[in-house]
């Protein structure tokens, strides 16, 4: 059976339609870094996805290569995330898409060393003819957080995010962005596929406990 760290995962990926608080723990990640608005066709944020599926799918295909990774398992490839911030400000702005600053990732199995992915980089880049020099083994630990799954288009997510906002203060809690952690969204949709009020997005924010 594939491994699919959505369902195996469920606390992370598949939260309720209300915020909750949750520990994350320390995560690898595949990861491209930008700048400018998401929805620019020809800008970084479109680049960085093709970069990210680019690794993703060579480090899930190397069981047919002669390379082999040690404690490999067939699973499948975990959705595309986002770490995001405005420039100039601690807290995510939605207004103002052009000044975004973003981080895409997809997480990386635990099997997968920085050797591991190394070589992937220079397979994606031998197979495809494509500079992938962009491209980084990122670690993040997100540590304390709060989350929900938000439905809807992603210009509603303020909605979900007041949401958010009221119950951390209901429970003593305050947002933690001013110590560089940053405003994150998986998402479980395919934009291209999915109607925009049927869309699917774990929006989560750093915590930490109020004074």
């Amino acid at each position: 059976m594939v491994f699919d760290y959505k369902k195996e995962y469920k606390e992370f990926y598949m939260p309720k339609n209300k915020p909750e608080i949750v520990t994350v723990p320390q995560i690898n990640y595949i990861a491209v870094r930008g700048k400018g608005d998401p929805n620019e066709e020809n800008g970084e944020y479109r680049e960085s996805i093709g970069l990210l599926y680019g690794i993703a799918f060579t480090i899930k295909m190397s069981k047919k290569t002669d390379y082999r990774i040690k404690g490999y398992f067939d699973y499948v490839v975990p959705p595309l995330e986002g770490f995001w911030k405005q420039e100039g400000s601690a807290e995510f702005d939605y207004c103002n898409k052009s000044k975004l600053s973003f981080i895409s990732v997809i997480c990386l199995p635990d099997f997968v060393t920085k050797e591991d992915f190394d070589w992937a980089v220079s397979e994606a880049e031998r197979k495809k003819k494509q500079d992938f020099s962009k491209v980084e083994f990122l670690t993040i630990d997100e540590g304390l957080c709060v989350q929900m799954m938000h439905t809807g288009s992603y210009d509603d997510e303020p909605l979900s995010v007041a949401a958010m906002a009221a119950f951390i203060a209901e429970n003593g809690y305050e947002t933690d962005f001013e110590s560089g952690r940053l405003h994150h969204e998986i998402y479980l949709s395919d934009p291209r596929r999915t109607a925009p009020e049927k869309l699917k997005t774990v929006i989560r924010h750093p915590l930490k406990k109020r004074d």
